[in-house]
């Protein structure tokens, strides 16, 4: 962690005091109580320059990278959606790919894909383990460093070397994914408007007619680059 210019200008200035005031009492003539007591508040100031400045050091962390990730940028969308719901898969995703530090979007509904964009691989996504715990549980699983995570060849196929995943669960039938662009990237906001943003999908999915739930049953129709090459995103 890098630490900041005034972070590392309290940090010099602190130990620039104090090894001025050890210089001060091994080059004294004589060292009275008046020098002694001056000599430990010095001290006593130079120190609580240092800690302020290792304490600014922790309260600004630095910010994590970008992840060079190998992809191409589309928009995927499935064919025959309803137009208020193409409607808002497609602002949603925008909203979260610009707004947020995501890298790509999948929303997947009784184990089709509905819409995948920002930066697509070439193979299909499958949801595994972690993606049906997420669905048992009721609520979001953010896994902040996959590289940390023992299932995370789950997400390989989503996008080679993702560094961060969120999965939301739409109830109990479907699946929001969201991968970032580096470690730690998705903050308590994001995951809040991604919740929020899951409860209005699920409430419109729900709310669908039988006949127009039967449409979805049809291909994904990529509005740029090539379609999955299975019912799976």
């Amino acid at each position: 962690m890098a630490a900041s210019l005034p972070a590392r200008i309290c940090l010099g200035s602190g130990i620039g005091a104090l090894a001025l005031v050890v210089l001060n009492q091994t080059t004294a003539a004589n060292t009275d109580p008046a020098l002694e007591r001056a000599a430990v508040l010095a001290s006593f100031l130079a120190v609580g320059l240092m800690l302020v400045g290792v304490l600014w050091t922790r309260a600004v962390p630095e910010a994590a990278s970008r992840v060079p990730l190998d992809g191409r940028q589309g928009l995927e969308l499935a064919e025959n959606l309803p137009p208020e719901l193409a409607e808002e898969l497609g602002w949603g995703s925008q909203m979260l790919l610009t707004a947020s530090p995501a890298a790509v979007v999948v929303v997947l509904w009784q184990g089709r894909c509905l819409l995948r964009r920002g930066l697509l691989a070439d193979s299909s996504f499958t949801p595994g383990v972690i993606c049906a715990r997420t669905q048992a549980k009721g609520s979001a699983i953010s896994l902040v460093d996959l590289r940390l995570y023992p299932g995370r060849d789950e997400f390989a196929s989503l996008l080679p070397g993702l560094p961060s995943v969120i999965v939301q669960p739409l109830g109990e039938q479907g699946l929001v994914v969201l991968g970032g662009w580096s470690p730690r990237c998705f903050s308590r906001s994001d995951l809040v408007w991604l919740e929020g943003w899951a409860q209005r999908i699920t409430a419109r999915m729900v709310g669908l007619s039988e006949p127009a739930c039967a449409r979805l049953d049809g291909p994904a129709a990529p509005s740029t680059g090539s379609p999955p090459d299975s019912p799976d995103c």
